[in-house]
């Protein structure tokens, strides 16, 4: 099939690799655009596959909390970044939260016809219908999550307004200051980070499978490339992919990721957690994180201002 410009462009925004190189991997996947994301990463030509999810639609993430016990998390999208600043919006989003903290159900329909707390006249989605006309865009609920800390506390932080808000459970017999704050910088860090998964051990074994198979097309193309007489055997290649293997878990493992604050550069989540535990004669342990980004795995339409602003003039 044909390769058009911007599927090309698309894959070069997706994973960071040359124009060329896009075109031959979608060329060799016929279009698909997840198999030439993967082809550019057996062949090491993507610089970021963290890229393939890109962050694309507006609006915001809220918490709600009660106390260090108990938290909701949403995500409410809109068309674009001015409604994300406007007061309205802010104040609608920050109500579909507490909206969210009192509910007793789990899913988005149910949570949608649940009378409005505010007007119980009418239901969540009559009111994200009536905040539509308000404010003259489109918008959604896209996403909610109720989390509780029933043996220790959570942590709840909010970046850049409520473009990434993250909950963070932890285990211990002690809540103080420290062990509160220790377990709030730990929420900025998995802002800041976006681990995928706690511990090694909570990665599936077919995602490690998978992980390895990458690292060893990689590791054969670049054993390739070397002369003669330098390549290195079959053998030792799948060797080195333990080191490689191990390095890619710990980007993606919270407690095994570098501490954000660490003064030495060197101190783990985990080992930062025993440290702030020994000094409160207690153990912390994280059970549970939720992160949201505005907008994640989301595609944005791409808008032509020129012609939106000619469409505006016709109609006046």
């Amino acid at each position: 099939m044909a390769i058009t410009a911007a599927q090309v462009k698309e894959l070069r925004d997706i994973s960071g690799a040359g124009m060329m190189d896009c075109k031959k991997a979608l060329t060799e996947s016929n279009g698909d655009m997840d198999a030439a994301v993967e082809f550019l990463r057996k062949n090491g030509q993507a610089k970021a596959e963290k890229k393939a999810n890109r962050i694309a639609a507006e609006g915001l993430t809220r918490i709600a909390a009660d106390g260090n016990k108990k938290a909701a998390v949403v995500e409410v999208n809109s068309e674009t970044d001015f409604v994300a600043k406007n007061e309205k919006f802010i104040n609608y989003v920050e109500k579909v939260a507490k909206q969210a903290l009192d509910t007793n159900v789990a899913d988005m329909d149910a949570f949608m016809a649940e009378k409005w707390e505010d007007d119980p006249s009418v239901t969540v989605s009559e009111q994200l219908v009536n905040m539509i006309a308000v404010i003259s865009e489109k918008l959604s609920i896209r996403r909610f999550e109720k989390i509780e800390a029933p043996e220790g506390l959570l942590a709840t932080y909010v970046h850049d307004g409520g473009r990434i808000s993250v909950v963070v459970v932890a285990k211990t017999a002690v809540v103080n200051d420290e062990v509160s704050e220790a377990v709030r910088n730990v929420a900025m860090q998995v802002a800041a980070l976006n681990p995928k998964y706690i511990d090694v051990k909570d990665v599936p074994e077919e995602e490690k499978d998978h992980e390895k198979e990458i690292l060893l097309a990689q590791a054969v193309k670049e054993n390739e490339e070397l002369p003669e007489g330098k390549r290195k055997p079959q053998q030792i290649l799948e060797k080195m992919l333990i080191g490689r293997l191990n390095k890619e878990l710990k980007e993606i493992c919270l407690n095994d990721q570098i501490y954000v604050k660490a003064e030495d550069g060197k101190q783990t989540v985990s080992q930062f957690l025993d440290e702030v535990g020994r000094r409160n004669g207690t153990q912390i342990t994280i059970t549970k994180f939720v992160r949201y980004e505005v907008g994640e795995g989301m595609e944005k339409k791409q808008e032509n201002f020129a012609e939106e602003v000619m469409a505006q003039a016709h109609k006046a």
